[in-house]
């Protein structure tokens, strides 16, 4: 008979512990899925920022004595951007005969003789760190920029910029809050599976009591094992994370990885390892206050 006991106490325990590992594999996959949301967010807004470009045009040189060396001047002027200022990304030079081809493209013209050879100044199209991209500091680039006397005018789509610099800014404030209500969610559920768990065990707690255990010696085993669950929850969550983001990406032809899935894998391990340590510590303590006939 005690043989059998013991089987289906063993039983017990690890379907108790497969049901805690599950739970809480459940909870960081929500958890890790609204990461990625929030992660994919972050790219995509940095994507719209480096479309908000600034065109700095140079000056024309009218003196024949320089305007030989003019491309050199400009080449020059493009170097220095990308070595002594971090807010450029990337810059593309345009040259005057490449500003009258996309005039004509965007006006719908393909007649060479309505425009004159080489109207429109050649320029440097810079695209921004997205860090940069915020009214107030495309301002100051612009300032910046427009003080080399070799620039005439730096222009951009102020309104446009404007406009998605604020709705970027109203989204991420609003994901930040729905992530903060997901760990909490996420901390709520997790701590009711292992208290759970702790429930089914608060006799022999009691019983190690009893019989004249310290409090430190009886909790340490429960934290041990919790925290393992915990761990064995984030790496299941985070591999199923992983099978589902693999598929999806290669459906629409996304990145697969980003650095900052590090960051994310860290949460969710840390999130398991943690909650799962504390619920066990306040649950086990819990049961060692209580008297006999209140386990009941």
């Amino acid at each position: 008979m005690s043989k059998q006991g013991d089987k289906l106490d063993r039983g017990r325990l690890r379907s108790s512990n497969i049901t805690v590992i599950i739970s809480i594999a459940l909870v960081l996959f929500l958890l890790g899925l609204f990461g990625l949301i929030l992660v994919n967010a972050k790219s995509y807004a940095d994507y719209i920022k480096e479309q908000l470009k600034v065109e700095a045009f140079f000056n024309d040189e009218y003196d024949p004595r320089l305007q030989d060396k003019e491309l050199e001047r400009q080449q020059q002027f493009i170097d220095s951007l990308k070595i002594k200022h971090a807010f450029v990304k990337k810059v593309e030079y345009i040259s005057k005969e490449k500003a009258s081809d996309i005039a004509k493209k965007e006006l719908g013209i393909s007649d060479n003789d309505i425009f004159e050879a080489n109207i429109f100044p050649a320029s440097a199209l810079i695209t921004l760190q997205p860090d940069f991209v915020n009214p107030a500091q495309v301002d100051s680039i612009k300032t910046l920029l427009g003080a080399d006397p070799i620039i005439s005018d730096v222009v951009n789509d102020d309104e446009l910029m404007t406009t998605v610099y604020n709705n970027i800014d109203r989204i991420r404030f609003w994901l930040m809050i729905l992530a903060g209500i997901f760990l909490v969610i996420a901390m709520v559920l997790i701590n009711n599976s292992i208290r759970l768990r702790i429930f089914a065990k608060r006799f022999s707690i009691k019983t190690m009591q009893l019989v004249g255990a310290r409090r430190r010696f009886i909790i340490k085993p429960f934290l041990f094992q919790s925290s393992l669950l915990g761990l064995l929850g984030a790496i299941l969550a985070i591999i199923i994370l992983g099978f589902l983001w693999y598929y999806f990406a290669s459906l629409v032809n996304l990145p697969f990885w980003h650095n900052e899935y590090y960051y994310l894998m860290l949460i969710l391990v840390v999130v398991g390892v943690v909650i799962a340590l504390i619920s066990t510590g306040i649950a086990t303590w819990r049961y060692l206050r209580l008297n006999t006939d209140q386990l009941y």
